[in-house]
């Protein structure tokens, strides 16, 4: 697929939907989709008509995560950096390598995803697992079908957390806790209870209820709010989100280096498949 492709951008009114396109995979991220999305989320930055922007994912699913094993998996490729400084991963070794890459197509391009200076609206149906969970949590609101689910089960390859590791401050410490120690799924429902999601609704109504919500919030000034949104983010991070996330970064590739020396595999073996059979998703 083109990059066209791989995340359609449609303006509806003064909000640009962006729908990201493999969902014969479940919209399992590459890095193709991740530079495509990064390049639509600049598009409808850079234009002045647009004053909310809507995540979506096409089909069944929101996003079933990182791409750890579709045809397109694309680990060994060069792509342009455009979310941190750091010299290209293809051609290094070992930690080297995922360190690199890692730090661009997760970790600092949700970090800049977060920071858009426009509201942005996760809209999730069906899974939303691991990397699916971090594309949802770098959008300023998310509203959820009623068939939504979410879970992060990177602890079975003895991993701790997704690389964008918001748990505390999406989810609260104990919560957190849970679903990282069982790997188990949660539902919209719960969800909700627990302040992750902001709004619940049938699968239907799902597209109309989201756009509605941007269109309301479309109609207030857009510099206030850009200054609500970098008021917020930075508490946050004054809270501490972003020097935790830093540390739990470390650890988690110290994870993966664990994994290769005592495994064999920084996935401790674990692929789509496996993953899949030991959640019972």
């Amino acid at each position: 697929m083109t990059q066209d492709e791989l995340v359609r951008l449609e303006r509806q009114g003064a909000t640009a939907v962006l729908t990201m396109n493999r969902p014969r995979y479940r919209n399992a991220q590459n890095s193709a989709m991740t530079y495509a999305l990064d390049s639509a989320f600049t598009e409808a930055v850079n234009d002045d008509s647009v004053a909310v922007i809507v995540l979506a994912g096409a089909g069944e699913h929101f996003s079933a995560g990182h791409d750890i094993g579709s045809p397109g998996r694309d680990v060994e490729k060069s792509f342009e950096r455009r979310a941190v400084l750091w010299w290209d991963h293809v051609g290094r070794s070992g930690a080297d390598q995922r360190y690199a890459r890692e730090m661009e197509v997760y970790l600092g391009m949700c970090r800049r995803w977060r920071e858009l200076p426009k509201p942005t609206i996760a809209m999730v149906q069906g899974a939303c697992l691991a990397g699916g969970l971090m594309l949802a949590w770098v959008c300023d609101l998310i509203i959820a079908a009623e068939d939504a689910y979410f879970a992060d089960p990177v602890v079975r390859m003895g991993i701790p957390g997704v690389e964008y590791f918001a748990h505390p401050w999406t989810l609260g410490p104990r919560f957190a806790k849970e679903i990282l120690f069982t790997g188990d799924r949660f539902d919209a429902r719960r969800a909700y209870e627990v302040g992750m999601v902001n709004r619940v609704v049938p699968r239907a109504e799902l597209h109309s209820h989201t756009l509605g919500l941007a269109q309301r919030i479309a109609e207030m000034p857009r510099f206030g709010l850009a200054l609500t949104k970098r008021a917020v983010n930075q508490a946050e991070d004054l809270m501490g989100m972003r020097s935790a996330m830093d540390a739990a970064f470390g650890l988690h590739h110290l994870a993966h280096a664990h994994n290769a020396e005592v495994a064999g595999d920084p996935l401790a073996g674990m692929d789509a498949a496996s993953m899949k059979a030991r959640s019972g998703s």
